[in-house]
């Protein structure tokens, strides 16, 4: 059942599609906008979303009458517009002082968006769920050390630093984006 290849894999697999080292410019980013990010919250509710996903992922959509591609779709939108503050310096989305406001967009949907969620539901097809489940929590455990050390990690670059990487990753998810809309428009 417990297989050490199998959750290796799908760690590592996990790990490359959330992509938090990659979004250090975007939570370093919201924690300026918001002060707090909610270390904790953030964490736990990426790991409820993917959790969701893994049981009954393919069935919420399906209730919904929407196809995975349709919902990628949607996620790689949000995306875009991400990556466009980040390159524009111009502002989307609000800067609301509520208890929401570090959960989205970083739990949902740069962390455990439409890509992560796709992931887990295709997972399901080659690996065991248990070590899925693990997989999950590695990925979790790094998620909440990366968000914890980002006032550190932004000290350590500066912000000159900041700014190039905010830059270099805001083209980086545009691509993604991008990415995500010609694939999945494509299979429509």
């Amino acid at each position: 059942m417990f297989s050490f290849k199998e959750i290796a894999s799908v760690t590592l697999i996990l790990f490359s599609v959330i992509d938090i080292v990659g979004a250090i410019p975007v939570i370093i980013d919201l924690r300026k906008k918001h002060g707090s990010l909610q270390e904790e919250k953030v964490t736990m509710v990426s790991g409820l979303i993917m959790i969701v996903f893994l049981f009954v992922g393919d069935s919420i959509l399906r209730l919904f009458g929407i196809d995975v591609q349709s919902f990628a779709v949607a996620g790689a939108i949000i995306i875009f517009i991400l990556g466009l503050e980040m390159v524009l310096d111009k502002h989307f989305f609000q800067a609301h002082a509520d208890s929401t406001s570090s959960i989205v967009p970083l739990a949902f949907p740069l962390i455990a968006g439409a890509g992560t969620a796709t992931t887990i539901i295709s997972l399901k097809a080659e690996y065991q769920v248990p070590n899925i489940m693990i997989g999950i929590l590695a990925n979790l455990i790094l998620i909440y050390i990366v968000l914890r050390l980002s006032n550190q990690i932004e000290k350590l670059i500066g912000t000159a630093g900041v700014n190039v990487l905010r830059k270099v990753f805001g083209i980086v998810l545009l691509a993604i984006a991008i990415k995500l809309l010609k694939t999945n428009l494509l299979s429509f």
